[in-house]
């Protein structure tokens, strides 16, 4: 774009992560100058310490699992002993070589994004930003350098993107050796004896699925009556079996109220005042985001009662000149919500057309073993009459592709608008679960009926086919 408004127009961005990495790149493309201020790196926690290190955990994790189950396919995998003659060789994991690897991977993302960055012409300057003001943002230095040039920045729309932080409560400290916060975890040597985690929403679910897979012994400590408590039933009690079945020990109900370390344990005291004992415990109590202390409401913008930033779905908050995107914000914190949140902040700061973002259209994903994935409406919406839709639930076990890879566990299960049979939602659980749902994300985006979404031609044999199946057992008569 060549108009001088455009050419002109300053936007600085609080934060690398998915929310300013994308806002600071539609930036450029809209023909604005753009400053991304960043402390950590680009790429921000959701790179560094957060989504990429620990996907990177989880597919190790699976790999390990799959190993064991190759017997039920009919495979035996041995080497020769002295004697020639073959034994089962144990799976080990080398943890340490497990954890340098995600976290060269992860330095390579950022390094790779900052590449990006830089060669759109974004100036990264690294340190902390502050508001000081609707339209000034002043720059401390970071990594104990200056930046004399950034100090003080002009900014004629500002984008906060900083993300946020793991819980910390006073009771339960992490020490980074025994007690551990998520973004702790990628420093350990070997795999845990006996890992306790507190908290089983998505965090807490994702990890103890894959410290399971690793060999860990896991007890996993929920407050709720469930794994998942916000997430589809169905999903979450099938989770919970395959986790009892495995030899996790579930502790529904429990409410951990302090964790200490006794030399090479940890201890944590349940409310009732049972103690369960490990090697290490993970926090995942969720997060609080990084919002204290960056002048927000000294410039008149609007937080929630938890510090989220309040913004509208074009990213707009109580301020004109300040938008917000990512886990800071009151939206749900997903990387991809990140992302599509910061270009539609600079969309319309810019005055571009710009579509908001509709959260009913996001897809999420858990990476446990099963994945579980959701778009769209939920089963309780529909049951609780919020949304009116039918119901249906096709077994993963009748899939002729999942019996040749011996998967039991798993289900398809679609939503349909009551009458008109328009895909509303929907919920797989099954391997690769982020993969398979792309298609009724698509159904519920566009707006086709479960009729549309049976004409359209899955391979024979896939896991695809059971979507396509399920659309055709829905089937609208005329």
């Amino acid at each position: 774009m060549s108009h001088e408004f455009e050419r002109n127009h300053r936007i600085v961005v609080l934060g690398g992560g998915p929310g300013g990495y994308e806002a600071a790149l539609t930036g450029r493309q809209e023909g604005a100058e753009v400053v991304l201020v960043e402390r950590a790196g680009v790429g921000g926690s959701a790179v560094l310490t957060d989504v990429v290190p620990s996907k990177t955990l989880i597919a190790t994790a699976q790999a390990t699992g799959a190993i064991g189950r190759i017997a039920k396919l009919g495979v035996r995998y041995s080497v020769p002993n002295g004697s020639g003659r073959p034994v089962q060789p144990d799976v080990a994991v080398d943890l340490r070589a497990v954890n340098a690897r995600l976290r060269k991977l992860a330095r390579q993302q950022s390094d790779d994004m900052r590449t990006q960055l830089e060669e759109a012409g974004v100036r990264i300057v690294e340190g902390v930003g502050r508001l000081d003001g609707p339209g000034r943002v002043i720059v401390s230095s970071g990594r104990g350098r200056t930046a004399h040039d950034f100090d003080e920045i002009e900014a004629d729309t500002t984008v906060v993107a900083v993300g946020a932080s793991p819980r910390r409560l006073p009771t339960a400290m992490p020490d980074g050796e025994r007690i551990l916060t998520w973004t702790q975890l990628y420093e350990l040597d070997e795999v845990p004896e006996h890992i306790i985690v507190v908290g089983s929403g998505v965090t807490g679910a994702e990890f103890a699925s894959a410290y399971m897979q690793l060999g860990s012994e896991v007890t996993l400590i929920s407050s709720r009556d469930r794994v998942l408590p916000g997430e589809d039933e169905d999903a979450a009690r099938l989770l919970e079996e395959v986790f009892t079945r495995g030899g996790m020990h579930v502790l529904g109900r429990s409410r951990a109220v302090k964790v200490e370390r006794q030399g090479d344990e940890v201890v944590a005291t349940l409310d009732d005042g049972r103690e369960v004992r490990g090697s290490h415990c993970l926090m995942a109590v969720g997060s609080i985001p990084n919002t204290a202390g960056i002048g927000l409401e000294e410039a008149g913008v609007q937080l929630d009662a938890s510090g989220h930033i309040r913004v509208n779905r074009v990213g707009s908050t109580s301020r004109p000149s300040i938008y917000a995107a990512g886990d800071c914000t009151t939206f749900l914190p997903l990387a991809s919500v990140a992302s599509q949140q910061g270009r539609t902040a600079v969309f319309h700061a810019m005055g571009d057309a710009v579509t908001p973002t509709e959260l009913r259209n996001v897809t999420s994903n858990i990476f446990t073993a099963p994945e579980i994935a959701t778009v769209g409406w939920t089963q309780k919406q529909i049951e609780d009459g919020i949304a009116q839709g039918e119901i249906y639930k096709l077994p993963l076990a009748s899939n002729p592709r999942a019996k040749m890879l011996s998967l039991q566990d798993g289900f398809v299960k679609l939503f349909a608008r009551t009458g008109s049979g328009t895909v509303i939602g929907g919920v797989i659980a099954s391997p690769r679960a982020s993969e398979l749902i792309l298609p009724i994300a698509l159904a519920v985006e566009h707006r086709l009926t479960v009729d549309q979404l049976a004409r359209a031609f899955s391979v024979y044999p896939s896991l695809s086919g059971a979507i396509t199946d399920a659309a055709r057992a829905m089937h609208i008569v005329a």
